[in-house]
């Protein structure tokens, strides 16, 4: 198994909501086992045996039937009325809720700590028997008991404390933005000079002169979540092709469609099987390695902010800050230009994300939504602004003048305001100053 589909197997496996639970019950019911067959094999220190649990076989089978039932009951109890909470939740912010809620290491620990003080009550309950003058009482599997319940209790306190937490607006999107951010470190820091010798998609590189390129098909359907352009590049190389995939991660696949081709076209068998073995499918997108399905998500809420049903521009704004942090984050990163050579040989290519598709996915939707409101458009071009004061290409501030004008001239058309039009023309005029007069307007 490759690196790249080792991680994605790795973050799957994770975001399992049973993973965690599952192995902290197994746990516990070893612990459970273990305690029962060390009973009176160990001779504990004098301050230590002054804590166990001292009581007799009805004592210890009442502690350890309330334990088990109180835990099993509150994690029923408290799980579904916080999932009935995110559902509600779930209409403000978007789906993204409920798997970021999944998703989270402490709401499985919480219910792994219920679950597991249940299986092990329940098991170490089952050791308890006997007669009154000949009982077996396992006192240091029922002091193990009690400290479970006091974690279970600890662990129900700070559980609804964090889910309060986590159905706030702001957390919601602070933690996409970790998201966003985490895969924008992931990128290659920006090199001296870009490298644009990468060829256009439709033509032939000079090291195929006339050869012919076979069609590949989908190996399968869905959104396209693991692509390893090492592995597929490797195989290139070693058979002296070149691949051209017309889909990258993030994309929706259709069965049977053609997704890419090979030249030459002889080795098209042997590419197909390359293809199967490179690339997975799934019902969802991940960030891995689409940059853009992180973007979505925070625009996302802001969106849903600025419904008619919710109209809620400061969110839309605590929204456009995070995505102009993130933009300032990849401004000494390099976008990848799809292209992967092997000894200076093109051997793989397929669409990427640039920086302009980027900024497209970022500002274009709430640009459209946020029209009506000016205080939405004015923090936009402030945001515009100030990502250009740490963006130094020339390239990338052509691309923000765009939508410095783009969000200017919608500002101009939704309100005839004048102070709010004033406060446009000074935004506007101070986020041209900061990008030059390098970047000329560009006409949409």
């Amino acid at each position: 198994m490759s690196a790249v589909r080792l991680r994605q197997w790795w973050s799957d496996l994770l975001a399992h909501f049973w993973l965690r639970p599952a192995l902290m019950t197994v746990s516990a019911s070893a612990l459970a086992m273990a305690l029962v067959r060390l009973e009176g094999v160990l001779d504990l220190p004098g301050w230590l045996d002054a804590i166990v649990y001292g009581g007799d076989m009805g004592a210890a089978r009442d502690v350890l039937g309330v334990i088990a039932g109180a835990s099993i009951g509150v994690a029923g109890t408290t799980f579904s009325i916080t999932v009935a909470a995110l559902a509600m939740a779930t209409s403000q912010m978007g789906p993204r809720l409920l798997r970021n809620f999944t998703r989270d290491p402490g709401n499985q620990y919480t219910l792994g700590t219920l679950v597991a003080s249940f299986a092990y009550s329940l098991i170490v309950l089952r050791s308890v028997h006997g007669a009154d003058n000949s009982a077996f009482v396992p006192h240091l599997a029922v002091t193990a008991a009690l400290l479970f319940a006091a974690a279970s209790v600890a662990m129900l306190i700070w559980f609804i404390h964090h889910v309060a937490s986590s159905i706030n607006l702001d957390h919601v999107v602070a933690l996409v933005h970790s998201e966003l951010s985490s895969a924008l470190q992931a990128l290659p820091p920006r090199p001296a000079a870009e490298d644009d010798a990468c060829p256009p998609p439709t033509d032939l590189p000079p090291d195929w002169p006339g050869k012919s390129a076979a069609p590949l098909a989908a190996p399968g359907s869905g959104y396209l979540r693991v692509l390893d352009d090492h592995a597929l590049a490797n195989w290139a190389a070693e058979n002296d092709a070149l691949l051209r995939l017309f889909v990258r991660p993030g994309g929706y696949v259709f069965p049977g469609s053609t997704i890419g081709e090979v030249v030459p076209a002889l080795l098209h068998e042997a590419a197909q099987q390359a293809l199967a073995t490179g690339v997975k499918f799934g019902e969802a997108r991940n960030v891995e390695q689409d940059v853009e399905y992180a973007v979505r998500q925070m625009v996302e809420v802001g969106l849903r902010a600025l419904s008619p049903g919710i109209n809620d521009p400061f969110t839309a704004i605590t929204v456009l800050d995070h995505l102009g942090a993130a933009l300032c984050n990849v401004a000494d990163r390099s976008l990848p230009d799809g292209c992967t050579w092997r000894d200076g040989v093109l051997r793989l290519q397929r669409p990427a994300t640039d920086y302009a598709g980027l900024v497209d996915a970022m500002f274009h939707m709430l640009r459209q939504a946020g029209c009506g409101m000016p205080s939405v458009i004015i923090r936009m071009l402030e945001v515009l602004g100030a990502v250009a004061a740490v963006e130094q290409d020339p390239q990338r501030r052509r691309v923000l003048r765009r939508h410095v004008d783009l969000a200017y001239d919608a500002g101009l058309a939704s309100t005839g305001d004048p102070s709010a039009l004033a406060a446009l023309g000074d935004r506007h005029a101070a986020a041209l100053q900061v990008i030059g007069a390098g970047a000329t307007r560009v006409e949409a």
